[in-house]
């Protein structure tokens, strides 16, 4: 009886402690303080070369990661943590040549200004630039599908990287 007695003091005492914490931390390592609600808005295309429905994608990726890696609820205003920018770079470059002076593998660059707002913690606020790219073939195209896939990593990639920035204070 004396032991069953101290362990459901000791389980109390251990939930009352944990109870008292006032950082949120996830299993991905996010730190989330206080906030409980995020905005991602939508982030502009403003690259030199447009490819349609890129910053839509970003935007999307971007809510889905941090919905999936915190506890956090999106919401279209006025959250405790906020997303915005624009994508400043899209553009395809050769990296190697051929002996005939063609494009042996080509280079897609993507780059993304983020701005990011904690309104409980003004001092973590930033803005930088993220960027990321995908390698390819020469003879290739990388349109329809090769481009959705080249775009997904590189997406998950700078989603990623904005999520650490953010949230996770290693």
């Amino acid at each position: 009886m004396k032991l069953k007695l101290t362990s459901i003091l000791l389980t109390l005492l251990a939930v009352v402690l944990l109870q008292g914490c006032s950082v949120n931390y996830s299993f991905t390592g996010a730190s989330t303080g206080s906030a409980e609600t995020f905005q991602v808005n939508n982030f502009q295309n403003n690259a030199p070369l447009v490819e349609p429905g890129v910053a839509r994608d970003f935007t999307t990726l971007l809510q889905d990661l941090i919905l999936n890696q915190t506890s956090l609820d999106l919401v279209n205003n006025n959250g405790d943590l906020v997303y915005e920018g624009e994508i400043i770079q899209f553009y395809t470059a050769p990296i190697t040549a051929t002996s005939q002076s063609t494009a042996a593998e080509n280079r897609l660059t993507v780059a993304v200004n983020v701005r990011f707002i904690n309104t409980d913690k003004p001092e973590e606020d930033f803005e930088q630039r993220f960027s990321f790219y995908y390698d390819y073939t020469g003879s290739t195209q990388l349109t329809g599908s090769r481009l959705d896939d080249a775009l997904s990593i590189i997406f998950e990639r700078i989603t990623q990287d904005v999520f650490n920035a953010s949230l996770a204070n290693w």
